[in-house]
């Protein structure tokens, strides 16, 4: 069950909802698997929404890791408006500069931000957290990891933040893309919230009009019981 504590949890949830971003149904996902949910957060598209978005995203690094680290890492493209959003609600939340750095798919080779870096450049000791959408598989971080720690520069990745642990599990693998990550990079990848949060938050049994019914639910067991990580 969600605590007092975790009151943006609750309301990240239903953010999520009320912006469809998350939507419930019938997806086949970029792996095949055929779910029962779907997240896309280039659904997130006005001020207020993208205002709000990186409130989420502020609290939940803080809480993951704290106020040790510089740059907030966005691969591109989803994770530049995330970067972008977060740094300033970091900013009003907690005081601290944090600056926002991005990839480009294709190297610039003129002007004075010539190279693969959008934002800040990274710089000898920075601290970076990654920050994105979700991952079902982890094979984002394969691409992203590899441009952050290599500019030339010695950097440490403090960690990844996502929207939504899907909480099932990668290609090949028992456990979930989170967990695979953190196994083979060494740096913890976390989640604002976990899909069971999310049924937790959204399920009310017998009520017809709630947002996971009793018909969901039983779809979102049985995918759980395919797909689900150990």
């Amino acid at each position: 069950m969600l605590t007092a504590m975790e009151q943006y949890k609750k309301e990240f949830i239903d953010f999520m909802v009320e912006c469809k971003v998350l939507k419930f149904g019938s997806f086949t996902l970029k792996s095949g698997r055929k779910s029962p949910f779907f997240m896309n957060a280039g659904a997130y598209v006005t001020g207020s929404q993208l205002m709000k978005l990186g409130e989420y995203y502020a609290q939940a690094i803080h809480a993951a890791f704290g106020d040790d680290f510089d740059v907030l890492f966005g691969p591109a493209y989803k994770g530049i408006p995330l970067s972008v959003a977060t740094v300033i609600a970091y900013s009003r939340l907690y005081g601290k500069e944090i600056r926002y750095c991005s990839n480009r798919k294709e190297v610039k080779d003129h002007g004075a931000d010539k190279g693969v870096l959008l934002g800040s450049e990274l710089k000898e000791g920075d601290r970076v957290v990654i920050i994105e959408d979700v991952t079902t598989s982890g094979k984002s971080i394969e691409e992203t990891y590899p441009i952050v720690t290599g500019q030339g520069v010695n950097v440490t990745v403090v960690g990844e933040m996502v929207s939504l642990n899907r909480e099932e599990r990668a290609p090949e693998s028992t456990k979930s893309a989170l967990d695979t990550i953190t196994e083979r990079y060494g740096f913890p990848a976390r989640a604002i919230v976990s899909m069971s949060e999310v049924v937790d938050a959204l399920y009310k049994p017998g009520d017809s009009s709630a947002v996971i019914t009793d018909e969901l639910k039983t779809q979102i067991d049985a995918y759980y019981k395919e797909w689900g990580c150990q």
